[in-house]
């Protein structure tokens, strides 16, 4: 149905490459220099236990290269980020979450032809067993939505037998449209429930975004239109945060999927890693925030205390982990941000104002300019769903629908890796040493 991806570079070979030298007690060691396509050298250091009986220590994997990918590119530094090599502005700019979907899963920006196959291919799937609907009653009324998506997604494996084989490429291809057709509806009747609505059935005669958007606010009493300009910034939302490396959540899926688990598992395993306040909750944080200060003429005041070394609050939504630059989804989040609040003539509203005030503080204050913090994916997002009319326990699950594409082609790519074997970290141990059992009557 579409192109192969592009051939990897050929490291099977150490010695046709550099090779760092490791010297242990004045024994030396070779160890393999690989090269990815772009971005920096990787010390190859598989065989080290194996050869010196010593391996290494990283917490958070900040330094480690788990696998390598052919799907997602970052340059921190430079600001960049690329899916298979497409810059994620353009991808944002001119094309459609589906074509990004295509290019994820599948190697490459589809034809026109093979768009509209994926396209019915998707929406065929965008139903959910009918049985599922009783899952929802059984949760409080209050539930978080979070709670709801990764308890349903994981029930998925019992309602859909037939695509859970992993070692079957037809049945797996059949699972990522699945995931990605039904992640929409799943998520729109936890927004429902949560709110005491009616769950309305997908529309086929609508697109992907415009097709959530009308499963999360139609109600059965009255007609509902996406206005396009909210469809399209809904589909600049999916695009932005479709896939972004070996995050957290990503990590996880593959760390799951390196079991031989079932999708469905691996995916609510993500779900479950995303909604972590550090990981997926960034959003909706900045957003708290911005009630926090709750006026402009607040501003000024917690300014001064992010300036504040001493003081721990900090400003939300500004700066990255990652990119020590500009945010590159940033300023298409930014562009949306600002159509969905002319659209529906919220320049007015208090919390939005605050963020306007402060977006523009940020991006003229030497304070912040210095220091890189620029107003990042998180700020723009957080204030756009507000304004679209999601509350922020949704947040997090808007993230997770969007991001079950970047999932589930990780998943894929590491089940179709020959050299793909079981996670297993190591540890540094640092607890007791060996020592005799002492029977109870005899412990002082």
């Amino acid at each position: 149905m579409s192109s192969s991806p592009a051939t990897k570079p050929d490291n099977s070979d150490p010695a046709k490459h550099n090779a760092a030298t490791l010297s242990i007690d004045g024994k030396e060691y070779l160890l393999p220099v690989r090269h990815g396509t772009v971005g920096p050298e990787v010390v190859d250091v598989s065989s080290l236990y194996n050869d010196t009986g010593l391996f290494t220590y990283d917490p958070g994997f900040a330094s480690t290269a788990s696998c390598d990918s052919e799907l997602t590119f970052i340059d921190g530094e430079n600001g960049i980020l690329l899916h298979r090599g497409y810059p994620i502005d353009q991808l944002a700019d001119r094309g459609t979450f589906l074509e990004t979907c295509h290019l994820l899963l599948y190697g490459e920006l589809p034809t026109v032809d093979q768009y509209a196959d994926f396209q019915n291919r998707v929406t065929m799937h965008t139903m959910v067993h009918e049985q599922m609907n009783r899952m929802y009653a059984g949760f409080r009324r209050d539930a978080h939505p979070m709670a709801i998506m990764v308890g349903v997604v994981g029930a998925l494996s019992a309602f859909y037998h037939d695509s859970t084989d992993i070692t079957d490429p037809v049945q797996r291809d059949i699972a990522a449209i699945r995931m990605i057709a039904k992640m929409p509806t799943i998520a729109a009747m936890a927004f429902k429930y949560s709110i005491g609505q009616p769950f309305i059935y997908p529309r086929n005669d609508l697109d992907y975004s415009a097709n959530f958007l009308q499963m999360c606010f139609a109600v059965p009493c009255e007609v509902y239109k996406a206005d396009p300009t909210l469809a399209r910034a809904m589909d600049r939302i999916f695009i932005l945060h479709a896939d972004h490396e070996q995050n957290a959540s990503t990590s996880t899926v593959r760390l799951a999927g390196s079991s031989g688990a079932n999708p469905f598992a691996c995916i609510s395993a993500g779900i479950a890693c995303l909604w972590g306040p550090a990981h997926g909750g960034a959003n909706e944080a900045a957003l708290n925030m911005l009630s926090e200060i709750g006026t402009v003429d607040r501003i000024p005041e917690f300014v001064e205390r992010a300036k504040d070394k001493d003081d721990p609050f900090r400003l939300m939504g500004f700066g990255h982990r990652v990119y020590k630059n500009y945010d590159p989804r940033a300023k298409i989040m930014q562009k949306s941000c600002h159509e969905v609040l002319d659209a529906l003539g919220l320049k007015n509203d208090p919390t939005l104002q605050v963020a306007l005030e402060l977006e523009r503080i940020a991006l003229e204050d030497d304070y912040f300019v210095d220091k890189k913090l620029y107003p990042n994916i998180d700020f723009y997002s957080g204030i756009t769903l507000r304004a679209l009319g999601f509350p922020t326990t949704m947040f997090t699950v808007l993230f997770a629908l969007a991001r079950t594409v970047g999932w589930i082609a990780q998943w894929r790519e590491m089940i179709e890796d020959p050299d793909q074997r079981i996670g297993r970290p190591r540890q540094l141990y640092t607890g007791p040493a060996e020592r005799e059992y002492v029977p109870i009557d005899q412990r002082g």
